[in-house]
């Protein structure tokens, strides 16, 4: 990551703030976890030791005696990078430019891959096994020859080196940023590969290149332009490859028969299905009635309206079709209104401030969710790393440094977003939002709202469906009642996605989920250099010394213990800011699905990967005549 040169000021901040929590903590340091995990390993972990042992057969979520076989239709719950639930223009998913269709990854294979019962641990998959230097800065992963990509080619290390490379300098902005701390990449021999930090680099962040970053082959990628959007399907070489399409519409993603890794434990018991088909609508009702119809079979349902009032229909009501609630073990993230801070209506954190009391979410709760929500208070909701209660002594250490530059919030209880009268116009809340209005300087003329400027206050909230109009009418009404001209506006889903990467908009409504342990990854998200840079997560625009001093501390933690204390303290800074309206969470899964599938009976606690681990279950699928 491109960064500007510390101040001495900076420095000394942050040398002050580490010897406080290294004193409090006493942990061990990088360089002895590594020296741990010299020796060559099945896998690895960041702060721990790992559960499965270099012996293990599957994971225990996977079934090993999965049936093979069927399709699994769905519209994509969640996606990465430039992917586009509602439509695509290219099958270029790894790239800024255009729009591909989520599932993309399932055509590439990696290093190593993630186990979803574990905070971070990552086993072997093309790697069969890795050697860390005592320094933690240098990464030996040895291949298995028998990897394969789908045109019977050898998947070698000159390969993964060229990938690495290639993402670097081509790669979307949330790949390419992160390898800014990789100082080379290069195969010492056929199958064996060299990675080497900088010694900046977060402990997690090896695991997530290893975990998350695809193998191209070097020999297609040389003759074809890696950066084009095209809907030519790549050569790749993971359990599934691009199958039938029709822009718009489907892609499905066929199985690969004769996949080289379909045997090895981190794979065995998943991938089940023979098709896996995304579908594409513009509109979730669309998707509701087709799935419905049984054009879709699988549905994860986000709208508590739907799911309290519609799932009444013939299919529902004989049995053919089952809803069932799925815990959702994993950190509920952050969900709002974000605030683009890039624009100067928003500069002020008077007036951030001020538009979250017009949201009056008790009554949103009871007269549009159903009461099946709880309001999101932290950007760590559902984990330790959330901030309660006043700073504790490690994360006063890491604040102090920061006082002149850190607002008095930041080191009391934690800023919690207003708990109405339920009303939906609750006075004492908009008479409260209108005191901070008058301090950042606006007037009222009549009942417009002027801003130092002279300037009517208006805003625009940004959306890609109908679905959330009737949820932000309600806060639009509130805001009329402070002098603020509000407006909901819907666009397509390419241009949605084309403004957002160039941070052209008011406010967005976006989740954003982290895993159990940070890495590199959250400057992506409150950086001051991806502040500046399209395409990243930081849509409001964060930029703060002191909250990429926090960062840089929550990166170089030795433990998870040093780890949630400065996440705790990062939770009172951002929340102190007010860059956005909190919205709410579940903290499950709403699951409808036509009754053909079996599943595990455990779900693993940190994802969700329906496609991944379910499968067909035969006679089910007889009874509703879908078999076959």
């Amino acid at each position: 990551m491109n960064r500007t040169k510390p101040t001495r000021r900076t420095v000394l901040k942050l040398s002050g703030a580490a010897f406080a929590v290294g004193s409090a903590q006493m942990m061990p340091g990088l360089a002895a976890v590594a020296q741990a995990q010299s020796s060559a390993r099945h896998g690895l972990s960041v702060f721990g030791d790992l559960k499965y042992g270099p012996d293990f057969t599957h994971f225990e979520y996977a079934n090993p005696d999965a049936p093979k076989g069927g399709t699994f239709s769905f519209q994509a719950p969640y996606w990465y990078y430039n992917q586009n639930v509602l439509t695509y223009n290219t099958f270029n998913a790894f790239v800024l430019k255009g729009d591909a269709p989520p599932r993309m990854e399932l055509c590439f294979d990696t290093l190593m891959v993630r186990a979803w019962d574990e905070p971070d641990a990552v086993y072997g998959l093309v790697a069969e096994t890795v050697e860390v230097s005592e320094d933690g800065n240098t990464f030996h992963f040895n291949l298995r020859p028998e990897a394969r990509f789908h045109d019977g080619s050898k998947l070698t290390a000159e390969d993964a080196a060229f990938s690495l490379l290639l993402l670097k300098e081509k790669g979307h902005p949330l790949m390419s940023q992160p390898l800014n701390v990789m100082r080379s990449a290069e195969a010492v021999e056929d199958y064996r590969l060299r990675i080497e930090f900088d010694g900046t680099q977060s402990r997690a962040y090896p695991l997530t290149v290893a975990a998350s970053y695809p193998i191209f082959s070097k020999r297609y990628y040389t003759a074809y332009d890696f950066a084009q959007s095209t809907l030519t399907p790549p050569l790749s070489s993971g359990p599934y490859e691009v199958g039938d399409h029709a822009v718009g519409k489907y892609v499905e993603y066929h199985k690969v028969s004769d996949y080289w890794g379909k045997d090895l434990p981190v794979i065995r018991g998943q991938k089940n299905f023979d098709v896996v088909r995304v579908e594409f609508f513009r509109e979730r009702q669309v998707a509701f009635e087709a799935f419905k119809k049984g054009e879709v079979n699988y549905r994860e349902e986000f709208s508590s309206k739907n799911w309290a009032t519609e799932y009444n229909f013939p299919a529902v009501e004989d049995g053919r079709v089952k809803t069932t609630v799925f815990p959702d073990g994993r950190p509920s993230g952050a969900q709002g209104w974000f605030l683009n801070t890039r624009r100067e209506k928003f500069k002020d954190p008077r007036v951030r401030e001020a538009l979250g009391y017009a949201f009056d979410f008790e009554w949103s709760n009871k007269n549009l969710f159903y009461d099946l929500y709880k309001r999101t208070v932290s950007f760590f909701e559902n984990t330790d790393m959330k901030a309660e209660g006043l700073p504790s002594e490690a994360e006063l250490a890491l604040l102090e440094p920061f006082r002149e530059d850190l607002p008095e919030a930041a080191f009391g209880e934690p800023v919690t977003p207003p708990v109405s009268d339920g009303s939906g116009a609750d006075r004492a809340l908009l008479r409260r939002a209108n005191e901070l209005l008058l301090e950042a300087g606006f007037t009222r003329q009549g009942s417009e709202l002027l801003g130092p400027d002279g300037q009517p206050l208006e805003i625009e909230f940004l959306n890609n469906t109908t679905v959330f109009e009737r949820i932000t009418n309600p806060f639009i009404k509130n805001l009329s009642r402070l002098g603020i001209k509000a407006n909901f506006r819907v666009v397509d889903g390419a241009q949605y996605q084309a403004r957002l990467n160039d941070y052209d908009f008011d406010i967005a409504s976006r989740r954003f989920s982290f895993g159990p342990t940070l890495s590199d990854t959250i400057r992506d998200f409150w950086g001051s250099d991806a502040a500046a840079t399209p395409g990243t997560y930081n849509i409001a625009g964060i930029s703060n010394p002191a909250i990429d001093a926090l960062m840089d501390r929550i990166i170089a933690s030795e433990s998870r213990d040093e780890m949630t204390t400065a996440a705790r303290a990062l939770d009172r800074v951002l929340r102190a800011g007010h860059y956005w309206v909190p919205q709410w969470n579940s903290g499950t899964h709403k699951v409808a699905m036509w009754d053909m599938f079996g599943y595990p009976e455990k779900t693993p606690q940190y994802f969700f990967p329906v496609e991944d681990l379910w499968w067909i279950d035969e006679e089910k699928a007889e009874k509703l005549g879908k078999a076959g």
